[in-house]
């Protein structure tokens, strides 16, 4: 199964990782593959090594290098095309050894629309998903072949956000 959860508003991440939680309390294995968010600690980095559950896997693995091209981000685009191309061959590499019921693809939608990676790249990667397995793509504007490809997808619709009136990311809540 192909889950997206896509749309300019907060809790697609936050989504993801309620389904990996749903899926750690039926005693199955999840990861997370971040695509871009890069070396800074997160809320969901901080559960992985306070709350390890007996007899299952959580894993968080950063292999993004940061926000691109803003807040301040200096390296160059070679660097995070590199570290996209990186993290889709890893997805590959652990959906293979079949360790994993759960993976999530976290702001791969976002790689594609800066073409760090290609929609196809993605689409082929996915193409065999185990029926038994779950990979679920994260990121605004996924792409249209991705929604067809999918078996549920939720789009996030921002209303209203504290970011509008100028207030800063807060911990816990957005990261």
């Amino acid at each position: 199964m192909v889950i997206i959860f896509t749309g300019n508003g907060k809790g697609k991440t936050t989504a993801a990782l309620g389904q990996m939680v749903r899926a750690l309390g039926r005693g199955r294995q999840a990861l997370m593959i971040q695509f871009i968010k890069g070396p800074w600690k997160s809320g969901e980095d901080y559960f992985g090594t306070k709350f390890q559950i007996p007899g299952s896997r959580f894993q968080v693995q950063k292999m993004g290098l940061g926000f691109v091209g803003i807040l301040g981000d200096k390296l160059p685009r070679s660097a995070h095309k590199r570290a996209a191309q990186k993290a889709l061959a890893h997805f590959r590499k652990e959906l293979r050894s079949g360790r994993w019921d759960v993976i999530v693809l976290d702001e791969v939608n976002v790689a594609v629309s800066l073409k760090l990676i290609s929609s196809k790249q993605v689409l082929v990667a996915i193409q065999y998903v185990p029926f038994e397995k779950l990979v679920i793509l994260t990121g605004r504007n996924a792409p249209k072949s991705f929604v067809r490809r999918a078996d549920l997808v939720t789009e996030m619709c921002e209303i209203k956000h504290p970011f509008n009136r100028g207030e800063i990311a807060k911990l816990g809540i957005e990261f």
